[in-house]
């Protein structure tokens, strides 16, 4: 199956390290084939910054997202730029205390920079929250592939930090009945 999938928010918030995270996951762990792009330039810090990856079954002939069926969004302007005119049929996951304006796509709303600040204590882990998040309501990678990935992709000495991130972003997409 295929998934292309756009994460936006600033610069700053982990974009392009999350779609790192995701396409390694997916290539390295789960056997299956991984291409990531991202757009950063004066976005770096602050503004808009966009990432994605396109994860398939099958060897991929073109790097590029033509159509994205998967959206994590952590900031407004990041929305605007990158999420506003998504499919209907998309499933968008926004960081619901960054983001103001709600997709005509599917929509799951994660507090993570929220969540990540007061459970965590740290909001930099708030882009963790959201792939935990994101491989719990859809699946795109395992779970294990996802934890393996994050081991092998933060700074040494973080690894509990973000494991527990990533756990938190579990259970905030698959909340208790």
């Amino acid at each position: 199956m295929r998934h292309e999938v756009r994460f936006s928010g600033f610069g700053g918030q982990g974009i392009i390290l999350s779609a790192v995270i995701l396409g390694r996951a997916a290539a390295l762990y789960d056997n299956r084939y991984a291409v990531q792009t991202q757009v950063y330039g004066p976005e770096a810090r602050g503004g808009a910054s966009m990432s994605q990856v396109i994860i398939d079954d099958e060897p991929i002939l073109f790097p590029k997202v033509k159509k994205p069926n998967l959206f994590v969004i952590m900031s407004q302007e990041g929305f605007e730029k990158y999420g506003k005119t998504a499919s209907p049929d998309a499933t968008m996951l926004i960081d619901s205390g960054l983001v103001h304006d709600r997709p005509e796509c599917i929509c799951i709303e994660i507090p993570a920079t929220r969540e990540a600040k007061t459970q965590l204590g740290r909001d930099i882990v708030a882009n963790i929250i959201m792939l935990g998040s994101l491989v719990a309501a859809t699946g795109v990678v395992s779970a294990q592939a996802l934890e393996q990935a994050i081991l092998a992709s933060v700074p040494k000495g973080t690894e509990e930090l973000n494991l527990k991130a990533m756990r938190l972003g579990f259970a905030l997409a698959v909340p208790e009945a």
